[in-house]
């Protein structure tokens, strides 16, 4: 803003320096014209009175050199008188040969061209003069000229002083104008430069800057606006802050999960809950196309669906994400402006995991819990009735059929006490029973259990630990439980001569246990699966080994529990590896 105060200065001093010189110049020649008109009007009227001096005292021949001289000095001219023929008769000045030749080149001229000016100004390279001239009558004949000349230093003197006057007047009005050009462009450029500099702070959005104008001029009304303007928008962007807050924190907070996209398929936007439920990072998402970064095609599916019917479509699926799957209600909503403007797609994903669990969990507990209770107590049943109708009588049969009714009581035990078990998990107020677990020690104690149950298999069974004391805060009786789960599984699930390998790994804040063996495997889309309850990967194998289909369920609930993580590695035929990853301390 103070380039634009110069520059306005800078057209003010021009305009004015052009219009002084003008003024001076025009000034100049007027005083100058003037003056030279009174110089000539002067001479004219010196030479008629000389003339007339000359006529009425006896004509040319009754003067002589002296008179010429003495009137000369009186009037500080210089005087010389010609006869009809040019020839010099009488003069009063000097006798240079330039100044001689001169009045001799002016007098042949005058008396050649007869003239019709009285007075001339003669400006040569070898001399100036200025000269007034007048014929001599005596009795009407024309006796002679006489010739007045004066020096045009006298001229040049008159003009030098007009100039000197003209121009210091003009440099004086100069700076005056100057000083007051500049004291009204700083008064008038001074509010504009505040209001744009105001105006240059809302465009950066610092809505409360201000003008500060305590006086009234003529620019009020313009500071007084943009402070109105300021102000109100300021109140604007307060109230879309807090607008924008409140629906920041709906989206973010609302439970579920949220995926904008554009009218081209871009995503613009994601929530807290899209990022918790699929475990994705938001740079790898927004701004990209749905299809390139949304690996489930069931997904994909939908929202091309809405773009290609524009209506809203809602879906139950059914996702498999790590160890798990889970349900989602997933509304797809076209977003359609004024004028039918096609905006873009939203998606919202309500999580219903938990609830159908409860729904499978209603229908299939009964059925699963009396299958498995059907079996043993179809076998005891049977085999009592057999041993009441006489075979107790055969002792070969009766210890053959007293032990069958003792495994399938064992197995009712088994599933009985798992189920119990988890019911107790499950219950909000189950507890952890927190203490220091030296973690090696424990799953030694763990492989001793059951190293008679591989040994029968002829299944290698190994621990390897990174060091001796490796202690973590967590419940010694759960955690146990947990690997003795574990490893009873991967016995289960071994064939004889393989190998069970228990690793342990120690980091800087959290232990990670690895049982990895040598068994038959899981399929990949069976593997998120396999932590639900009766949920067996072989049923007939399970049951015929004793599996009530709760051990791995039991399993993950309890690591959750400890705030662990639990994860499953495992190629069909080429075995299975569980990695349990527990925090040091509890957090």
């Amino acid at each position: 803003m103070t380039k634009y105060r110069t520059k306005l200065l800078f057209a003010l001093i021009s305009l004015l320096i052009i219009g002084l010189i003008g003024l001076e110049i025009l000034l100049g020649q007027l005083f100058k014209g003037y003056y030279l008109d009174t110089y000539n009007e002067r001479l004219d009227k010196e030479s008629n009175l000389l003339s007339l001096h000359i006529e009425n005292n006896g004509g040319v021949n009754s003067f002589n050199q002296q008179n010429i001289i003495d009137l000369s000095n009186i009037l500080n001219v210089r005087l010389a008188i010609t006869d009809t023929k040019g020839k010099i008769l009488f003069d009063s000045g000097e006798t240079s040969p330039s100044n001689i030749n001169g009045i001799r080149e002016i007098i042949n001229e005058v008396l050649k061209e007869k003239q019709q000016n009285k007075t001339k100004l003669v400006e040569r390279e070898e001399y100036d003069l200025h000269y007034a001239w007048k014929p001599i009558l005596q009795a009407n004949e024309n006796e002679g000229y006489l010739f007045i000349f004066t020096k045009t230093s006298e001229l040049k003197q008159a003009y030098g002083q007009i100039w000197w006057i003209l121009s210091t007047c003009l440099l004086m009005v100069f700076i005056i104008f100057i000083y007051l050009g500049y004291r009204i462009t700083a008064r008038y450029t001074k509010p504009i430069e505040a209001a744009t500099n105001v105006a240059i702070e809302l465009a950066k959005g610092n809505y409360r800057a201000r003008i500060e104008n305590d006086q009234l001029t003529e620019t009020s009304m313009l500071s007084t606006s943009i402070n109105v303007l300021a102000q109100n928008l300021q109140e604007m962007s307060k109230a879309q802050e807090i607008q924008q807050d409140r629906l920041s924190a709906l989206i973010e907070n609302m439970g579920a999960g949220l995926l904008l996209m554009d009218s081209r398929g871009f995503v613009n936007l994601i929530n807290r809950g899209f990022i918790d439920i699929f475990h994705v990072n938001s740079t790898n998402y927004l701004n990209k196309l749905y299809y390139e970064v949304i690996e489930q095609e069931e997904i994909c599916n939908i929202i091309a669906d809405v773009f290609r019917t524009e209506q809203k479509i809602r879906k139950h699926l059914l996702l498999p994400l790590g160890i798990e799957r889970r349900y989602f209600d997933v509304y797809g909503i076209p977003i359609i402006g004024i004028n039918n403007v096609w905006k873009g797609v939203l998606l919202v994903f309500h999580d219903i995991t938990e609830i159908k669990k409860l729904e499978v969990m209603r229908k299939d507990f009964v059925a699963n819990v009396s299958h498995e209770l059907k079996t043993p107590v179809t076998s005891i049943k049977g085999f009592s009735e057999t041993l009441l109708d006489g075979a107790m009588n055969n002792q070969d049969t009766l210890e053959a059929f007293l032990s069958i009714i003792n495994k399938e009581s064992e197995r009712m035990q088994s599933l009985i006490q798992d189920l119990l078990d988890f019911s107790r998990i499950e219950q909000q107020e189950f507890k952890l029973n927190i203490q220091d677990v030296d973690l090696c020690e424990l799953i030694n104690e763990v492989i001793t259990m059951l190293t008679k149950k591989a040994e029968s298999k002829e299944i290698h069974l190994e621990l390897e630990c990174q060091k001796e004391d490796l202690y973590i805060q967590g419940d010694h009786d759960r955690l146990k439980q947990v690997f003795i789960n574990l490893i009873s599984n991967a016995i289960l699930y071994t064939p004889p001569g393989g190998y069970i390998k228990v690793s342990l790994f120690d980091h800087e804040r959290t232990v990670k246990i690895h049982v990895k063996d040598s068994g038959v495997g899981i399929k990949q889309e069976e593997i998120p699966r396999i932590f639900e309850r009766f949920y067996r990967v072989d049923r007939a194998r399970s049951r015929d080994s004793g599996g009530t289909g709760l051990g791995l369920a039991i399993v993950k609930h309890l690591v959750e529990a400890h705030h662990g993580n639990i994860s499953v590695k495992s190629t069909l035929g080429e075995g299975s590896e569980f990695i349990i990853e527990l925090y040091k301390y509890m957090k």
